[in-house]
């Protein structure tokens, strides 16, 4: 169902609920590498774009869990930069993703007398997860409410209608620009800065900051809030 109709935007929270993956767990980036060819779509959009909302994920180097393991477990700091730098949201497809992920592992491999292995117990699992979604008491009526409840949202909702929103809308937009789209010519400058935002390489913490910036520069520069209803 959609967040925004005729009785406006409903904000919603989230959180994950994660399980393993039905993968056999991978001990050296030949494993890994074997592994990634078959694992589920939902497990690679796990691994790599789920981390940010999961509180046990706090690693500012590492972008994803595959530069984690190989930067923490592999001791191989070249691999985990050049997968670190991989913006999955770049990619048209899952299936993009996968093929630029293997290109790097083989590139690795390649560049390599020896094979690494992680220590014992400390293997790559694979995992996917499920979102549970659930109702907030926020409502969004006009673009000024959005500038309004902003501070008010949690990193919950951020992420859901500001990153996992992407896999949902029709021109893989977010949410919050979905139904600003709907009052084009007030907020179009403001949906444009939306759309700049490199949101990948953030904590969820520093999206909203971002978020909460640039909204209020907007209608501080704009000078017409009474107008923007």
């Amino acid at each position: 169902m959609s967040e925004y109709n005729d009785m406006g935007f409903k904000v919603k929270d989230c959180t994950l609920i994660t399980r393993m993956a039905g993968v056999k767990e991978a001990m050296n980036l030949r494993e890994l590498e074997e592994r990634l060819r078959v694992c589920p779509d939902e497990c690679l959009f796990h691994h790599f774009c789920e981390t940010v909302i999961r509180p046990t994920f706090d690693y500012p180097d590492y972008t994803n869990d595959f530069a984690l393991w190989a930067g923490s477990q592999l001791r191989d700091k070249i691999l985990a930069e050049r997968l670190s730098v991989l913006n999955p949201y770049k990619c048209k497809s899952v299936d993009e993703l996968r093929q630029q992920i293997l290109d790097i592992f083989e590139e690795r491999l390649s560049e390599t007398d020896h094979i690494l292995w992680a220590p014992k117990n400390r293997a790559f699992q694979f995992l996917q997860a499920v979102t549970v979604v659930f109702e907030t008491d926020i409502r969004l009526n006009r673009p000024y409410d959005f500038y309004e409840q902003l501070p008010n949202m949690s990193h919950g909702s951020i992420y859901y209608h500001f990153i996992e929103a992407r896999r949902r809308t029709k021109w893989m937009v977010d949410d919050f620009t979905a139904w600003l789209s709907e009052f084009e010519i007030e907020v179009k400058p403001l949906i444009k800065t939306l759309s700049e935002i490199d949101f990948y390489f953030l904590t969820l913490a520093e999206l909203k900051n971002t978020l909460v910036t640039v909204t209020t520069e907007f209608f501080k520069e704009a000078k017409h809030e009474k107008n923007i209803n």
